[in-house]
C-alpha cells in the first residue's frame, strides 16, 4: 500500500521540533518498513537531508506560503501519487483531502490564553491552527500525540473521542550520547566561544521558553555566588536578551552571558556534553525532546514540574515551579553545590533517556497504518 508522509519543512536549514520529529520518524521508518510504499512530500528548500530509497520516494512541492503549500499544492500531489493513507505530521493538514488521513497534533498551546501572544509569525500561526484543527480533527481515522498529558489536553479541548486518539512518544537521535572526541568537542567549544564550565539554555521569543525568568533566576543565582559560572543562550539574539535584561533592570549581567545563535542540530550534541548543566524552565511543553538529549549527553538536568515535563523527565531530573524565580536559581545553586545530587542526576538521565528511541516510535506508527489500512481492506 502507498502512504504519504508530510514533511514540509524539514529541508529548511533551521530546523525545530516538529521538522525533529518528522525527519527522525522518516529515516526509522524507512529503515524498518519494508512492506509498505512511503511517498514523502516536502517543500523545497537547501538542507536535503533524506535520500530516497527503494520503498521511499521524495516529491517536491512548490508554494509561497505555509498555508497555501498545504491547503492547495499539497492536496493536488496527494492525489497525482494516488495516496492510500496520508500522515500529516505537523499539527495541521489539508482540509480537502479525499484518502484517509491521521494526523500528528503535537499540542494545543495555540488554545491557551497564556501563550497567544509572541512574533508575528507565531500569532499568525496560532490564527491558522485555531482554523484549521477543530474541521481536520474530526475527519482523521487516527490523531496522534507525543505525551499522555497531551492527549488528556486534547480530549478535553476538542472532544475528540478518546479511541481516536494514541499518545506515542517523540525520542532523540542516537548522536547525542556521551561524546569521547576531545578534539571534536574543542571544535565546538571554539566555535561558539564557550567556556570550560556553563549552564545551557534553549531559548527563543516563544513565551512559553520562560527566558525572562531564566534570566531573572541566573541573576538571582550570581548575585549569591562570588564565582557564578556563566549561562549560554542558543537561538535568541542579543537584542532579545538585552531588552528583557532592560526590563528586569539587570544590564550588568549580560557579560556572563554567551549567545550562540541557532546551532546546527548536529552540533547540539556536543554543546550538551560541553554543558555543566541543561536549564529548561519551560511553561509547557507536549514533550521536551531537550530534556532526554541532555540526559543522552550525561548532563543534568532542570526542567518544569508542569504539562508533560514530569512525565518525561520522570525522576531523572530536578523539577521546579518555573514561575518561582527563586526557587530555579536555589536549584540551580544546590544541583552545582552538591556533587552527590549532580553524579545522581547525571546517570539516573542516562538510564531515563534509554527509555526513548526512534524505532520505538516508528514501529508504533507503522502498527497504526497498517491496522488502518488492513481495517479498509477487510
Amino acid at each position: 500500500m502507498k502512504i504519504g508522509i508530510e514533511a514540509q519543512r524539514i529541508f529548511r536549514p533551521k530546523k525545530h521540533g516538529m521538522d525533529i520529529y518528522a525527519l527522525e520518524l522518516i529515516r526509522a521508518i524507512q529503515q524498518l518498513d519494508t512492506q509498505n510504499e512511503y511517498v514523502v512530500f516536502v517543500k523545497p528548500d537547501k538542507d536535503v537531508c533524506l535520500q530516497p530509497s527503494q520503498n521511499l520516494k521524495i516529491v517536491e512541492v512548490k508554494g509561497k506560503t505555509y498555508v497555501d503549500w498545504e491547503q492547495i499544492s499539497l492536496p493536488k500531489a496527494i492525489e497525482q501519487e494516488k495516496i492510500d493513507l496520508m500522515h500529516f505530521t505537523s499539527n495541521t493538514a489539508s482540509v480537502n483531502i479525499k484518502c484517509p488521513f491521521i494526523l500528528t497534533l503535537h499540542d494545543i498551546i495555540y488554545l491557551e490564553k497564556l501563550f497567544s501572544k509572541g512574533s508575528l509569525y507565531q500569532v499568525a500561526g496560532h490564527f491558522y491552527r485555531r482554523w484549521n484543527v477543530p474541521k481536520i480533527a474530526s475527519k482523521a481515522e487516527y490523531v496522534l500525540t507525543v505525551s499522555e498529558f497531551e492527549k488528556i489536553q486534547i480530549q478535553k479541548s476538542l472532544g475528540i473521542k478518546y479511541t481516536k486518539l494514541k499518545a506515542i512518544y517523540n525520542a532523540y537521535n542516537q548522536n547525542f550520547r556521551m561524546i569521547e572526541d576531545e578534539v571534536a568537542l574543542e571544535q565546538v567549544r571554539e566555535k561558539y566561544n564557550l567556556p570550560y564550565d556553563f549552564i545551557f539554555f534553549l531559548g527563543n521569543k516563544a513565551p512559553k521558553k520562560n527566558m525572562k525568568r531564566v534570566l531573572e533566576a541566573y541573576a538571582a543565582y550570581a548575585d549569591e555566588n562570588l564565582t557564578p559560572i556563566n549561562l549560554v543562550i542558543a537561538e535568541s539574539s542579543e537584542k532579545d536578551v538585552m531588552q528583557l535584561l532592560i526590563e528586569i533592570n539587570r544590564k550588568d549581567i549580560f557579560k556572563k552571558i554567551i549567545l550562540t545563535g541557532y546551532v546546527q542540530h548536529s552540533e547540539l550534541p556536543c554543546i550538551y556534553n560541553l554543558a555543566t548543566l541543561f536549564l529548561y524552565p519551560s511553561l509547557r511543553e507536549s514533550f521536551g525532546i531537550p530534556i532526554i538529549e541532555a540526559m543522552a549527553c550525561g548532563t543534568p538536568v532542570i526542567t518544569s514540574n508542569t504539562s508533560a515535563m514530569p512525565e518525561v523527565a520522570d525522576e531523572a531530573a530536578m523539577l521546579v515551579n518555573p514561575f518561582d524565580v527563586e526557587g530555579i536559581a536555589q536549584t540551580i545553586k544546590k544541583v552545582l553545590d552538591n556533587q552527590k545530587l549532580y553524579n545522581h542526576l547525571k546517570y539516573s538521565g542516562l538510564n531515563r533517556a534509554m527509555a526513548f528511541s526512534w524505532e520505538n516510535t516508528a514501529q508504533k506508527t507503522i502498527n497504526l497504518y497498517n491496522d488502518i489500512l488492513s481495517a479498509a481492506l477487510a
